[in-house]
C-alpha cells in the first residue's frame, strides 16, 4: 500500500512535471501554456555568482532563475538564466584545480541543472536536477584546458538553452598559452540563438529571430571592443547555438593565430574564418596595425543581418572616440 508519504511525492513530481510543460508548450497546448504565464510570469533581480579560491579548489555558487532581457532595443524575453544574466556569468579557473560548484534553484516551476562542458563526469551523477527552492553541490576535476560551453541539462535540453540557459567557462592551461607574452587585451564572445518566447515548436522547426553576440543583436556596437594600434587582440569565442553554427570571422584582419576548443595543442595559422559548430569553442589572435572599426560577424550574412555583429573600434590609444560604429 502506497504511504501518505509516497502519495504527496507523487503529486509533487506531477506538479513540476506540469510546470515543465506549461513553460516548454508547442502550438498544441498554447492555451494552456498562456494561461500559466499570465500568473506566474515573474522577473528574478540578477544576482552575482559566488567565487572563491582555497589553493586548487574553486568554489563556485550560482542560481537558476527567470529573469526578463533585453535582447534587442525594446524587445525583451522573460528567459530561463543562470543568475540573471544571458549569457550567464564566464567563468574562469585553471588546469589541474578542483571545481566544487553549487546550484541554487531560485525557480519555483521547475528543475534545472548544470552541464559542464569542460569537466570529465558521470551526467546520471554530476549533472543531475536541482529541484525548485533546493540547491545541489557537485565536484569535478578541471583536467583539460579550453574554451567550453556550460548549459542546463535538464530535459528538453533544447528549452533550456533556447531560453537562455548556458554560458562560458574557460580553463586556462597551466603552463599558459605560448603566445600569452604577445597578447596585449583580451575579451569573451558567446554567440547564440533567440526563438519566439517560449515555443518549443520554435526551437525545434522555425528559423531563429535573432542570432546574436553576449545576448542581444546591439551591445557590441554600442559599446565596441576596444584596441590600440598596433595591439594584439586575444578572443575567447564559443558558439552555444542551440541549432545553428557559426562562421566567425572578423573583417578587415586574418587571424594569425587559432586554438581550436581554446587547447594550446590545437593551434592553426593564418584563419580567415572559423567554423564553430554548436558549443565549439576557439581562442583566436589577431593584431590590429591600423585605426578604425573591424566588424566581428559570423560570415553567414543570414544571421548577421539578425543581430550577429559587434564591432572592434581601434584608435591610436585605445579609447573609443564616441562615433557610430561601422556595421554589416
Amino acid at each position: 500500500m502506497f504511504s501518505i508519504l509516497h502519495v504527496m511525492k507523487l503529486s509533487l513530481v506531477f506538479v513540476i512535471f506540469t510546470a515543465t510543460l506549461a513553460h516548454c508548450s508547442s502550438d498544441s497546448v498554447k492555451p494552456d501554456h498562456h494561461a500559466v504565464e499570465t500568473t506566474t510570469r515573474i522577473s528574478q533581480e540578477p544576482v552575482d555568482p559566488v567565487i572563491r579560491r582555497e589553493g586548487t579548489n574553486v568554489y563556485i555558487e550560482m542560481t537558476a532563475q527567470v529573469t526578463d532581457i533585453e535582447i534587442s532595443k525594446g524587445v525583451m524575453y522573460n528567459a530561463w538564466t543562470f543568475n540573471g544574466t544571458v549569457p550567464g556569468p564566464v567563468l574562469r579557473v585553471t588546469e589541474g584545480d578542483t571545481l566544487i560548484f553549487t546550484l541554487k534553484n531560485k525557480d519555483a516551476s521547475m528543475p534545472h541543472s548544470m552541464d559542464f562542458h569542460a569537466v570529465h563526469a558521470a551526467p546520471s551523477s554530476k549533472f543531475i536536477d536541482v529541484m525548485p527552492g533546493e540547491a545541489g553541490t557537485f565536484t569535478y576535476p578541471t583536467s583539460s584546458p579550453g574554451v567550453f560551453m556550460y548549459h542546463c541539462g535538464t530535459q528538453p535540453v533544447l528549452a533550456h538553452i533556447a531560453n537562455g540557459m548556458y554560458g562560458m567557462i574557460i580553463v586556462e592551461p597551466k603552463a599558459g598559452y605560448p603566445s600569452d607574452h604577445l597578447v596585449d587585451r583580451e575579451y569573451t564572445l558567446v554567440q547564440s540563438e533567440w526563438y519566439k518566447e517560449h515555443d518549443y515548436d520554435a526551437f525545434m522547426n522555425a528559423e531563429p529571430n535573432y542570432v546574436v553576440f553576449n545576448g542581444n543583436d546591439y551591445g557590441l556596437k554600442e559599446q565596441p571592443l576596444l584596441a590600440q594600434v598596433g595591439d594584439t587582440v586575444r578572443i575567447y569565442v564559443s558558439n552555444v547555438g542551440p541549432n545553428e553554427v557559426s562562421s566567425f570571422h572578423i573583417v578587415g584582419t586574418m587571424m594569425d593565430r587559432v586554438y581550436t576548443d581554446g587547447n594550446p595543442r590545437n593551434i592553426q595559422y593564418g584563419i580567415q574564418t572559423v567554423m564553430l559548430p554548436a558549443s565549439g569553442g576557439a581562442v583566436v589572435e589577431f593584431t590590429v596595425n591600423e585605426e578604425g572599426d573591424y566588424p566581428i560577424v559570423t560570415h553567414q550574412f543570414n544571421h548577421v543581418a539578425k543581430g550577429a555583429s559587434g564591432v572592434l573600434r581601434v584608435t591610436k590609444d585605445g579609447t573609443d572616440h564616441g562615433g557610430p560604429a561601422m556595421t554589416h
